[in-house]
């Protein structure tokens, strides 16, 4: 894309990563299970699930993001008693409010109105401040934009547009550390593998890592909600779109415009794009309950949309021989 010359491609540096975690007494490897309930429910050989509910016990797979470019700036001797402010539709902002705690700096969470009040107590006693903005997380983010250039203080979103790139490409890098931990866990490539988004900011990292680690073995496929298609949008206009439609009951994943970082790098890696519904992701949602794997509408979009492409034949290439991975991404 012509229109992303400038930004960078995500790193694959998951050496780095994985030396920061060593050092840090509550991470640990997330595991990667096997579901057979999973597989026949889906006519394919192996589903193999990389379960980040349980990640540094914040419950998703955020907690490898922005703790760990707090974690790296405090290495750095610059995180103590900085303050690092975000927007936050679910995990992103747990992830700047616990790294924030551990390393003595200070986090300020912007919520949307229709974020749950429930969320941002769980914010607050991470010792996060909790500032309303604005009815959608957009809005939330351009407060969070503002306050930080007024306040002087560090703007840590899981996104990235131009003019700022350096801290969300670190934040990337950060969860290199599960698909690093997947690929020592599986025991041969999967066929396929399918890779939630919002902004992309996973997808992409994994994308990355899946393809310096297995080449052009497995079909990456990236899942979207329906109602916002940022990332598939993008790559059918050969450059970033702003996408809109009603809210999703994904809210971590009803994101409307696509961080450029991931979009550069799954135009390059990604093969497939699937758009689910909302009748679609709570299938998925029931399905990973069956299967003993309870997750909310976000975590199991990547099982939802597997079900979909299972029942149209030869879609997505699926078949009685195909071995997929997927993430759940959080926590029920």
């Amino acid at each position: 894309m012509d229109a992303l010359a400038d930004v960078p491609l995500p790193s694959v540096d998951a050496e780095r990563t994985a030396a920061l975690l060593a050092r840090c007494p509550v991470a640990a490897e997330t595991p990667l299970v096997a579901s057979p309930a999973l597989a026949e429910a889906t006519g394919v050989a192996e589903v193999w699930v990389k379960d980040e509910r349980g990640r540094m016990g914040l419950g998703s797979f955020k907690a490898l993001g922005a703790a760990y470019v707090i974690a790296r700036d405090a290495e750095a001797g610059v995180a103590k008693g900085r303050t690092y402010v975000t927007a936050s539709a679910g995990n992103h902002g747990l992830s700047v409010a616990a790294g924030a705690q551990a390393f003595g700096a200070n986090a300020v969470v912007f919520l949307a109105e229709t974020v749950p009040e429930a969320f941002a107590e769980r914010l607050r006693a991470y010792g996060a401040e909790v500032r309303r903005h604005g009815a959608i997380y957009e809005d939330a983010m351009a407060g969070a934009a503002e306050c930080a250039e007024t306040e002087g203080w560090a703007l840590l979103s899981d996104s990235s547009w131009p003019g700022y790139f350096e801290r969300p490409h670190v934040l990337m890098e950060g969860y290199l550390a599960l698909m690093q931990e997947a690929v020592a866990q599986m025991a041969q490539a999967p066929t396929h593998i399918f890779l939630q988004a919002g902004v992309g900011g996973l997808a992409a990292a994994c994308a990355a890592y899946a393809r310096q680690a297995w080449g052009d073995v497995p079909r990456i496929v990236v899942v979207e909600p329906e109602v916002a298609p940022a990332l598939f949008a993008s790559v059918v206009a050969g450059g970033p779109q702003i996408t809109k439609g009603p809210s999703s009951e994904m809210g971590r994943l009803d994101c409307k415009e696509p961080s450029l970082i991931a979009l550069k790098g799954l135009a390059r890696d990604a093969d497939d794009y699937v758009l689910i519904s909302e009748d679609e992701a709570a299938m998925g949602v029931d399905a990973c309950s069956v299967a003993g794997l309870p997750t909310t509408a976000s975590g199991g979009a990547g099982v939802a949309a597997l079900l979909a492409g299972a029942k149209v034949q030869g879609v997505l290439g699926l078949d009685a021989s195909s071995r997929v991975m997927l993430i759940l991404s959080e926590a029920a």
